[in-house]
């Protein structure tokens, strides 16, 4: 424990439309707030999708903004928190296009993207006992239906030529 030197924890919410970060004293004191967007991609109605490679970027922009001129010792913490999206990577964890655009830094389904309700209603339909854990309903919003959507309907090959996916 460091005597004398203010010590410091850095907080990163993930949103939306965009990163928030804060440098927060042991005491809970916010010193430093930075926010930076994150572009949102709606190809076709009812799609929204984003880049994980994007988040990234403002979540590491956003966390140096917060601690310009903090002595690195002094931080003791990050924490994240982020919403309820779908991260598609192959399995070299590169990123996989999620729309039939193909453009493979659009890898991220939002949660408000609603292409799956077709396969949220067939999952609910089967009334399975883990449904009594989401309140009996599969929102399309979760990610069962939108993975389910990936395998049956997907603009990605069934096999990659590589054999990554």
């Amino acid at each position: 424990v460091m005597s004398g030197a203010e010590q410091y924890y850095v907080g990163v919410d993930v949103g939306t439309a965009s990163v928030r970060a804060a440098l927060v004293t042991g005491d809970g004191l916010v010193k430093t707030r930075a926010e930076e967007s994150i572009h949102i991609w709606q190809p076709r109605p009812e799609h929204y999708v984003q880049s994980s490679t994007d988040i990234w970027a403002k979540c590491c922009s956003t966390v140096r903004k917060v601690t310009e001129g903090v002595d690195r010792a002094r931080v003791r913490g990050i924490g994240f928190d982020a919403t309820c999206s779908l991260v598609v990577l192959d399995k070299s964890f590169q990123p996989l296009a999620v729309d039939v655009d193909g453009q493979k830094d659009r890898n991220v389904i939002m949660w408000l993207d609603h292409r799956a309700s077709e396969q949220a209603v067939r999952i609910t339909g089967t009334g399975h006992g883990v449904l009594r854990a989401v309140g009996g309903v599969m929102s399309p919003e979760m990610q069962p239906p939108k993975l389910l959507w990936l395998k049956e309907v997907s603009p990605l090959p069934p096999h990659s030529s590589d054999n990554n996916r």
